[in-house]
């Protein structure tokens, strides 16, 4: 099994686990996992990246070896921005790098996208979501609203005991749920109770579900408020190269998730995948760094 190297590395606020690959003087790519996973969702994408670039995967803070603030506030998304914008900062000052993100970590990297557009070459996302374009569709698709009444389960108080229960019977069940889970068995399995199991973990994971504005409502209930509706389009737009790969087969995330992401990005690629689904990082990993590469480097040679 690939292992990385690891750095420790301090924001200001934070303690993050950083896994690193490549070397130094090669073109950076930042690399920011979901729930509930840790930097190692992105083990065998970094393998294959690290060979021309320096590939970077950080454990977000509440996860696996970094800091667990406990307030849900710690778990906004301008607290992750800035966790990013500090290791990027010290591994590449002033030099624009590539930034992917899967899952939540999708969610960092729009936000980080939407404030700090000159530090980055090019944007990628692998089964992730733009903000408005995720609330909308949970607004207008019933079936997206339906697919999407987790996120209430996760935000009650009782979750993060009922998640953790029976050696994380249901977190294991969840992710089966998503799409096809076979790669979690073996190392991988027992690598992943590791990192759940860490102090403080699962409630830190949860809570940045609970800290999120994202309305979800109850079937047949009527759409909330949220501060989305409040925000210009210009402020979340993606102004750099933007390419998104999409695995078809993803329960979690609707194709009507990606409806209206053309307005937000005028430079956008979307790549469908087939027969691949929301943990494309562990089922398609060879493709999902073939197309970061591509789309890298055609990016670099402009």
């Amino acid at each position: 099994m690939f292992q990385p190297d690891f750095m420790t590395f301090d924001t200001g606020s934070v303690t993050l686990n950083v896994a690193v690959a490549g070397k130094r003087s090669n073109p950076l790519i930042v690399l920011l996992h979901g729930f509930p996973e840790y930097w190692a969702a992105w083990r065998e994408v970094m393998e294959e990246l690290s060979r021309d670039f320096f590939v970077v995967a950080p454990d977000q803070r509440g996860y696996n070896l970094s800091s667990k603030p406990e307030a849900v506030d710690s778990y906004r998304a301008r607290h992750m921005v800035a966790d990013l914008a500090a290791l990027a900062n010290h591994l590449s000052p002033g030099r624009p790098f590539a930034l992917a993100g899967h899952d939540w970590g999708a969610s960092v990297a729009y936000a980080f996208a939407f404030a700090h557009p000159e530090r980055l070459t090019c944007l990628i996302i692998a089964n992730g979501v733009h903000p408005w374009c995720f609330q909308n569709a949970i607004h207008i698709d019933p079936a997206q609203q339906l697919a999407s009444q987790y996120i209430n389960k996760l935000r009650e108080p009782v979750t993060d005991e009922r998640m953790a229960e029976d050696g994380f019977r249901r977190t294991f069940r969840m992710i089966e749920g998503f799409s096809r889970a076979d790669w979690m068995a073996g190392d991988v399995r027992a690598a992943y109770l590791d990192a759940w199991s860490q102090p403080g973990a699962m409630t830190a994971m949860l809570n940045w579900y609970r800290a999120s504005p994202i309305d979800v409502p109850e079937p047949g209930q009527a759409p909330g408020e949220t501060f989305l509706n409040s925000l210009p389009p210009g402020a979340m737009s993606v102004r750099v190269p933007h390419l998104v790969l999409w695995g078809e087969a993803d329960t979690a995330l609707r194709p009507s998730c990606l409806e209206g992401l053309d307005r937000f990005a005028p430079d956008l690629a979307v790549r469908p995948i087939a027969n691949a689904g929301h943990w494309i990082l562990h089922e398609r990993p060879k493709q999902v760094a073939d197309g970061i590469r591509s789309f890298v480097d055609a990016r670099s040679s402009r």
